[in-house]
């Protein structure tokens, strides 16, 4: 069984809430605007982390951090990209990689808002941990922690916390 943390649009900044929130995940998975090579790195000295870049992430975060990122965890294959679009409405490079390939569950940012959805179209879960940085529109930062085990998805939790506290 994996324990596994999401978060995305953090811009550079880290909440103390969500070391707590993450701290018996076994990995972080950082769907883009991570806001600074730096914040990248101290997520990855905390726990291994798996991230994509964002369009507000500078060409040093960029080269290490892929615009899209495709892996299994047991029989879960997952795909994080920044902008995906919503199920239903889809960008298009989303959906080529859904027509040639196998995914399970689709993790993406940029919106700034939480959602997790089932697309029956796609037979996929799709994921918008929502922001958990200072940075933009929302009010409330927000991430997601859940569990995979086999193929199965389950204990998804939310973390959410009014900014400027």
């Amino acid at each position: 069984m994996k324990n596994i943390g999401i978060l995305s649009d953090t811009h550079g900044f880290w909440d103390d809430g969500l070391t707590e929130f993450f701290q018996a995940c076994d990995e972080i998975w950082h769907a883009g605007d991570i806001g600074s090579l730096e914040l990248a790195d101290k997520i990855a000295d905390f726990k291994p982390l798996r991230a994509v870049h964002g369009n507000i992430d500078d060409y040093k975060t960029r080269m290490v951090y892929p615009e899209a990122q495709m892996f299994t965890i047991d029989d879960v294959s997952v795909l994080i990209t920044h902008i995906a679009g919503t199920p239903g409405r889809y960008e298009p490079k989303v959906k080529e990689i859904l027509k040639t390939n196998k995914v399970k569950v689709l993790v993406c940012g940029h919106s700034h808002i939480l959602r997790v959805k089932y697309d029956k179209q796609w037979d996929i879960l799709f994921i918008n941990p929502g922001a958990a940085g200072n940075s933009g529109f929302h009010h409330v930062k927000t991430a997601l922690r859940l569990k995979i085990e086999g193929s199965n998805i389950f204990d998804m939790v939310v973390w959410e916390k009014k900014r400027g506290i």
